[in-house]
């Protein structure tokens, strides 16, 4: 006789339930008359900084920043629904992302789980207000893909460790006071055994930072020079040698509890979109087209399946594992073929961007396209991705 499996319930609790619809309410009553701008220069981005860092300041006024940091910390110390619920409804209602989301999402997480009691203390409450900005200096011009190949050096002297090398891809780096830093401390060591995490301020003596013009046309990433840098030992993270496990906690919470609840929202608002843009193209009948974005709703619906499955792991106090490489590898392709397909519905129009008369949406889906493609590689490409899943999760030999 069939045994019945276990009952799934996805159902939130009236708490939680509450708390979305104060939520809403405070959106409704306090959302910024618009979303984010992707800028043109350097004017125009320190200005969409200045207006982010104040959206970031109004959430931390409403308690809504740093949702699951303790509150010795300056977080509220709320249930890992509550985050979801929240990355949910900012995204339901378009709002704009938090300036300090490496802060928040990466460096918060990190420094809670490893840094000293000092470390918390001084640098974990200015990070949910947006007064200082950090950045995360990991990936270099040869080390991205293959983090554990950089060759920034860090060298003991006395007191400090001295930093010399270049990073790559660092978001926010000139608008920063602080950067989480992974460097090599002891060359004779494998690979993955000679580093060490830091904290690094960006005011530093030899710091230098040249901005990047991404196919966006913005600048918000740039490179990073370290030309004998000074870093104290008091802003060593853990212990020295031991920084990629350290660093696997930042990747782990950057991967799979960050933004998926978020992005599982907007790519379901992208499919909404998708159709309404079908029917005003005329291509709402195509039997392509009507089998693509329903591939594209089925998607959506499996990636909050994962959500739900990473949201329970955290409930259980455990860590994010493994599993948050596969979020990330879905999400990446998922974003890809929506917009893809969005560009296609457009037809010739689709060669229009932002601020010509004929663009359609005033060119929204190829900026959104063109941003997709930072989805396979921002926090570790694909290709990387799908190695973690071959040998930590399916056991695969390397």
């Amino acid at each position: 006789m069939w045994e019945h499996p276990p009952r799934v319930d996805f159902a939130y609790s009236p708490e939680d339930e509450r708390f979305r619809l104060e939520l809403r309410a405070w959106l409704t009553a306090h959302r910024p008359e618009r979303a984010e701008r992707v800028p043109h220069d350097a004017a125009s981005l320190a200005d969409e900084v200045a207006f982010l860092r104040d959206w970031q300041r109004r959430l931390y006024d409403a308690g809504y920043v740093g949702l699951l940091w303790p509150r010795a910390y300056g977080g509220r110390g709320a249930a890992p629904t509550q985050q979801a619920i929240l990355n949910q409804e900012l995204a339901r209602a378009r709002a704009p992302q938090l300036i300090n989301r490496v802060g928040v999402n990466n460096t918060g997480p990190t420094l809670i789980a490893h840094g000293t009691e000092a470390q918390k203390q001084r640098l974990l409450p200015p990070i949910l207000s947006g007064e200082e900005i950090w950045c995360q200096l990991f990936s270099e011009p040869d080390a991205g893909s293959d983090l554990a190949a950089l060759r920034t050096r860090a060298e003991a002297d006395g007191d400090d460790f001295v930093l010399t090398g270049q990073k790559v891809w660092t978001s926010y780096a000139q608008f920063a006071k602080w950067g989480i830093l992974l460097a090599r401390t002891d060359p004779s060591l494998p690979k993955h055994r000679g580093l060490t995490y830091f904290v690094l301020d960006m005011q530093s003596s030899g710091i230098s930072i040249r901005p990047l013009t991404q196919l966006t046309g913005s600048q918000e990433f740039s490179e990073v020079f370290l030309d004998g840098v000074r870093v104290p030992r008091a802003h060593v993270v853990g212990a020295v040698n031991q920084g990629w496990e350290i660093a696997m906690t930042t990747l782990a919470h950057e991967r799979g509890t960050g933004f998926a609840f978020k992005e599982q929202v907007l790519q379901k608002i992208a499919v909404e979109d998708l159709v309404g843009l079908a029917r005003a193209r005329g291509r709402a009948r195509d039997p392509d087209v009507r089998q693509a974005v329903a591939a594209g709703w089925i998607d959506v619906e499996i990636m909050g399946l994962m959500n739900c499955r990473t949201l329970t792991r955290l409930e259980r106090g455990e860590e994010p594992g493994p599993e948050s490489s596969l979020v990330k590898l879905f999400w990446a392709s998922l974003t890809q073929r929506l917009h893809e397909l969005g560009l296609a519905l457009e037809g010739p129009h689709a060669a229009l961007v932002a601020g010509s008369p004929h663009a359609v949406d005033d060119g929204r889906w190829q900026q959104a396209f063109l941003w997709s493609r930072v989805g396979a590689i921002a926090g570790g490409t694909s290709e990387v991705q799908a190695n973690i899943i071959a040998q930590r999760i399916l056991g695969l030999p390397r």
